[in-house]
């Protein structure tokens, strides 16, 4: 159901005090109409910030309760709101993230493309995740609170064991769709390292390897991530980072 449009009938308007528990609600909050094939009932509204009494909007994410009941998360088309975005919309009324999982639209991650001179020569990290089986650079989601920049450089500490500086000037994003629903945006920075020791995160990663330049363009099977690593190089050469050579 996620990016379905749907209309909410509000019930409990923004700044609405329910008298029964003093819940002051900080997102509109309604019945959901017209939707006799499916069991979710009520939808929050996030993108509002004042009352209103009926709202056409797209479902942005699913909140899955213990108790099994699925509520909508709906926001209007021209906003783009990620997992962290609506954990703390949501946070006045479904409490601790544990008590919930939340299945969301929109995701967005951020990575790099890693580099370090090894005996003379500039090779590149590629990581082979267990889920995709592939090779690719490290990434992930974004957590509350960071930057992009932030979340790249945790990323790659968190899966390879790898301390990075990130080269300024340089960010690849890309946009797709996973499965025909989730609509996710990733961007690529370009860092270097002097770590010489790689540890990979077991849970997430299956194997790592350094290449050089030939060998790791030959090796990613994306032709999206052959473009961010060729547009990578391009621009370290350009910058005087490293030698065309």
């Amino acid at each position: 159901m996620l990016g379905k449009y749907v209309r909410v009938n509000v019930t409990k308007p923004f700044n609405f005090q329910d008298r029964e528990n003093g819940l002051i609600y900080e997102l509109n909050y309604g019945r959901v109409e017209n939707n006799p094939n499916s069991t979710v009932q009520f939808a929050y509204i996030m993108g509002i910030d004042h009352p209103v009494r009926n709202f056409d909007g797209r479902v942005i994410a699913i909140i899955h309760r213990k108790s099994g009941e699925k509520i909508w998360v709906a926001a209007p088309k021209s906003t783009r709101f990620i997992i962290n975005d609506v954990r703390r919309a949501i946070a006045f009324a479904e409490g601790d993230e544990n008590d919930y999982t939340l299945e969301c639209l929109y995701e967005s991650s951020c990575g790099a493309v890693v580099f370090r001179n090894i005996a003379g020569e500039i090779r590149y990290l590629l990581i082979k995740n267990k889920r995709s089986a592939n090779w690719g650079f490290p990434k992930g989601h974004i957590e509350n609170g960071e930057t992009k920049e932030e979340t790249a450089k945790r990323e790659v500490l968190e899966e390879t064991g790898i301390r990075i500086k990130i080269i300024p000037g340089f960010v690849s994003t890309s946009e797709y769709t996973i499965q025909g629903k989730v609509e996710k945006s990733v961007s690529i920075f370009v860092a270097s390292t002097t770590d010489t020791q790689t540890k990979i995160q077991q849970e997430e990663i299956e194997d790592y390897i350094w290449l050089n330049y030939a060998k790791a363009i030959k090796t990613l099977k994306f032709e999206n991530d052959r473009s961010i690593l060729e547009r990578a190089n391009d621009f370290l050469i350009r910058t005087g980072v490293i030698s065309s050579n």
